[in-house]
């Protein structure tokens, strides 16, 4: 090679090496505002409590699915039993993409598309959560172990399986289940109060409450954000165009409320309130919908039924059973049960299976689809 041609060479490297565009730093306070999209679910820092999702206190160096009193799915919980344990390298992949990283797991959010806002967002995490990033080795997705260590597995379990295989029922399987099992389940409460538990609860707790574990979806005054439902107001709206259904102006039994609230909210994370954060809870929607208007007003177990829903007169018991037709025993109608012609008036409009008439003219079509 000549001097020149040597020279020109180097001279390219060299200017490679300076000119290299370097990696920016990660943004910590850009990670902030990210965290902005999953606050709504997830809490971290000081007194930080699960919400939809679970608190993000020392995330870094935890197994997956281990925050005591949250109820994670299956996929997760298997997830660190298997091994997963959250560090700089699988909190990457997971924000990136949630449902492949952990198939099967129920967070919502579709992950984060921008490999920077990833990083920024960790680099906050790891001020905010009291952790480090490089808090824990790497550790293999659970849907990256071997297949032949599954097989193994379950050529152990599969002899003790059949050996323990229960003797009772058609077959063969299960037990039967316990009362307290029973009673896990049997949480219904009736609009009579039966099924109510012992407990109390009050407006200024139950809108704290709210807050906390409700107004992200629902709004701090029951208004609903986005599409989520509202939950207060639309008194004397049942006869509009678009009546606005809520506990105030629909709902019948207070029952309900407390029910619903006890067995499904908050959402993602059911069950994970007390009996007395319902009744505050159950509190302070009645205070939102003017059913009661002290702000310390307690609900309990003893004052429970003594609540009346403004629309509960609106609705009439199912008493079908009493007409002729549906009587005990009754033969069901299956021909000529409608006196007169039969005249078709509407035409499925989309499914377009009306039939023509007879005279082979259309007849008028309707809005059924």
């Amino acid at each position: 090679m000549s001097k020149s041609l040597e020279y020109a060479a180097a001279l390219a490297f060299v200017a490679g090496v300076i000119f290299l565009p370097q990696r920016a730093a990660a943004d910590a306070a850009h990670g902030e505002k990210i965290f902005a999209r999953c606050k709504a679910c997830h809490a971290v820092g000081e007194g930080a409590k699960n919400r939809a999702g679970p608190q993000l206190n020392g995330i870094f160096g935890r197994p997956a699915g281990s925050v005591e009193d949250y109820r994670y799915s299956k996929a997760m919980t298997e997830a660190g039993a298997q091994g997963l344990v959250w560090n700089g390298d699988t909190l990457a992949a997971y924000l990136a993409a949630p449902k492949n990283f952990v198939k099967g797991n129920k967070m919502a959010f579709p992950g984060l598309k921008k490999p920077k806002d990833v990083e920024d967002l960790l680099e906050w995490l790891k001020t905010e959560s009291g952790g480090s990033a490089e808090a824990s080795e790497n550790v293999a997705s659970p849907s990256r172990s071997s297949g032949s260590e599954g097989a193994d597995r379950a050529s152990t379990a599969a002899p003790a399986a059949s050996k323990n295989r229960p003797a009772h029922g058609i077959y063969n399987l299960g037990r039967r289940a316990t009362e307290a099992e029973v009673a896990a389940w049997d949480i219904d409460v009736r609009a009579d109060g039966t099924g109510l538990p012992v407990g109390r609860g009050n407006v200024m707790d139950g809108e704290e409450l709210f807050t906390e574990h409700c107004a992200a979806c629902h709004g701090d005054f029951g208004e609903g954000t986005g599409r989520w439902p509202v939950l207060a107001g639309g008194q004397g709206t049942l006869t509009d165009e678009r009546p606005v259904k809520t506990i105030g102006s629909y709902w019948p039994y207070l029952s309900t409320v407390y029910d619903y609230v006890r067995r499904a909210m908050p959402f993602g994370n059911a069950r994970a309130l007390s009996d007395d954060d319902v009744y505050a809870i159950t509190a302070y929607l009645l205070y939102l919908n003017d059913v009661v208007t002290e702000d310390d007003f307690e609900l309990s177990n003893e004052n429970f039924e003594e609540i009346r829903l403004p629309n509960e007169a609106n609705f009439k018991p199912d008493d079908r059973l009493s007409e002729p037709e549906y009587a005990e025993k009754a033969e069901p109608c299956m021909s000529d049960c409608k006196p007169g012609p039969v005249v078709v008036d509407m035409r499925a409009a989309v499914l377009d299976v009306t039939p023509d008439a007879d005279n082979g003219e259309d007849v008028g079509a309707g809005s059924v689809d």
